[in-house]
């Protein structure tokens, strides 16, 4: 309803938990941080808990857009269930087949899991096994979690568990009879509210997701947005969308302190006062009492005689207020020094600081002529559509919102549409990509930024280009028959190992649906049977073609 008001391409404080919109304070990007290492390590626990709507949901999608290729991961958002049902739901995520017979026996349930988990381990996969809302668990169940643990060969767990809950979840781990599950508990990591610096910071960050070029709340509404939700991100979603909402309504573009303590009052069903209502009374009262002190004083002098002379002016003079020393000047500052705060020495230069240094050469035709060069194809700066220009050279350009993990997936440099804190777009090419770094190519030379760096400024628009098969880049369904079919089925057999036939059909058969589906279920695309754009993308990164630019070096092995 106020997104054209605002100018806005979407909501920007919907409570789903939308990893776009997520927002690294200090403490989120730590605890998504060593959730990832948590998946990448073996055995243990890890735990993560936090208040009822600090973002523990939001950090869990984005750790699922970051999982490396060869972790699957069991995701249980409802935990309130029997030890049974629990291992069947997560042998359900895992896509492990049950039999009936064994569907209600912890004994077959768990020999069936450690037989995949076995069979998993020999393939080279990581099995990780996320509980949301953990606190729900009963402790029979967390019993069972704790003995899955066991489940290990000689040099490793089998299996890695990530329990995510409310602060109930510490007191049900201090049990006594539970203490066996806390021993193995490896990392423990509490999600507190954001800052009012903080609060501030997430406003404009959604608001700079969802489109916004310019300010929507003044610096006292976003106090007041602290002050009523006292950090907790949920709530400053719904109050600044209420907030939104009451401003369209009254046709005001820049959300006042007044919206939003309307805002908040609609939130919380009760009439609230602004924050200097309390400080108006206690002033009033001091006043009160002043002016009483003063009555009283006036009337005690009456009735007291007065001193003699020398009495009096030996007082005065005792009285005197000693002469204040000299105010010493304050040191004149270094006008052309640079102070550097919250930066240990040796850490890799910040994403605002190069975008300052080269802000020359991150303009579109620049970025173009710079990922163009990785292709081998010369880019010319003109009227011409640079993906015109890649099409010319048997190049097709993908132009869309995504995430870091699709990136990774795709394994393509790529044109990355940045901010700075003044809100101006600047491209980066971004030329690879690790779990911790990414590397761009600025001045003449590769730059490394770190991933929570980069997320801070980078909304998910990108720029890739790749090379598609004989027949173009259009999506491959059942029933077709093209020669790109016959360059799908041969790319799958490929991949997976099996032997490539040297006349394979051209025809878009039940088995070669089979075989996309398996392909797409791997590297958690869309599961729809159809080779789309995304994945020839990613089978094409898997097969590691010659001549091609990637963004990992091992990029080549297919997932």
């Amino acid at each position: 309803m106020y997104r054209s008001f605002f100018g806005l391409n979407e909501k920007p404080f919907a409570i789903t938990p939308d990893p776009r919109y997520l927002y690294l304070s200090e403490r989120h990007a730590e605890a998504l941080a060593h959730l990832v290492y948590g998946i990448n390590e073996a055995g243990g626990f890890i735990q993560l808990t936090g208040e009822v709507g600090t973002g523990k949901t939001t950090v869990i999608r984005s750790l699922l857009a970051q999982i490396p290729r060869n972790a699957e991961v069991a995701l249980i958002l409802n935990p309130r269930m029997s030890a049974p049902e629990f291992l069947l739901t997560i042998c359900e995520e895992l896509g492990i087949g049950v039999p009936d017979n064994a569907a209600a026996s912890l004994k077959d349930l768990v020999d069936i899991l450690s037989r995949y988990l076995l069979r998993a381990h020999g393939d080279g996969k990581r099995v990780v096994l996320v509980v949301d809302e953990a606190q729900n668990l009963s402790p029979q169940v967390l019993e069972q979690v704790r003995l899955l643990t066991n489940l290990e060969t000689e040099t490793q767990k089998l299996l890695q568990i990530i329990l995510i809950g409310q602060p109930e979840l510490r007191e049900l781990l201090g049990r006594v009879e539970l203490r066996q599950l806390a021993q193995r508990i490896t990392g423990r990591y509490h999600l507190d509210p954001l800052s009012a610096d903080e609060t501030h910071a997430y406003i404009r960050h959604r608001l700079r997701v969802a489109g916004a070029t310019s300010d929507v709340f003044s610096g006292s509404a976003l106090t007041e947005v602290h002050r009523w939700s006292q950090g907790i991100p949920r709530l400053i979603n719904v109050i600044c969308d209420r907030a939104l909402l009451g401003a369209y309504t009254q046709d005001i573009h820049l959300v006042s302190s007044r919206i939003v303590r309307a805002a908040a009052a609609e939130v919380f069903g009760k009439r609230l006062q602004p924050s200097w209502v309390p400080w108006t009374a206690v002033a009033a009262g001091l006043v009160l009492l002043s002016a009483a002190g003063v009555g009283a004083w006036l009337w005690w002098s009456g009735r007291t005689t007065v001193a003699p002379a020398t009495t009096a002016s030996t007082t005065e003079a005792n009285a005197a207020p000693a002469a204040a020393p000299a105010a010493q000047p304050a040191p004149a500052s270094d006008a052309g020094s640079e102070t550097t705060t919250g930066a240990p020495p040796g850490n890799t230069p910040a994403l605002a600081e190069l975008l300052a240094r080269f802000d020359n050469e991150t303009d579109p035709d620049n970025a173009y002529n710079k990922l163009f060069a990785l292709w081998g194809v010369r880019y010319v700066a003109s009227r011409t559509d640079p993906c015109s220009q890649a099409n010319r050279a048997g190049l097709e350009c993908l132009v869309q919102r995504g995430s870091l993990a699709q990136l990774r997936l795709f394994n393509r440099p790529a044109i990355l549409n940045v901010s700075d804190s003044q809100g101006r777009a600047h491209q980066l090419v971004l030329t690879g990509l690790d779990d911790e770094r990414a590397r761009v190519d600025l001045g003449g030379a590769v730059r490394e930024i770190g991933i929570g760096d980069l997320s801070r400024n980078w909304f998910g628009d990108y720029v890739l280009l790749w090379r598609p098969a004989e027949g173009g880049a259009k999506p491959l369904s059942f029933g077709m028959r093209t020669p790109s079919v016959r360059w799908l089925r041969r790319s799958l057999q490929r991949v997976n190992g099996l032997p490539v036939e040297e006349q394979p059909s051209d025809r878009y058969d039940a088995a070669l649906v089979s075989l996309v589906q398996d392909f797409q279920r791997r590297h958690r695309l869309d599961v729809d049977g159809i080779a789309g754009v995304q994945t020839q993308i990613a089978l094409d990164a898997a097969l590691g073609e010659p001549n091609t630019p990637f963004l990992r070096t091992n990029g080549s092995t297919g997932g």
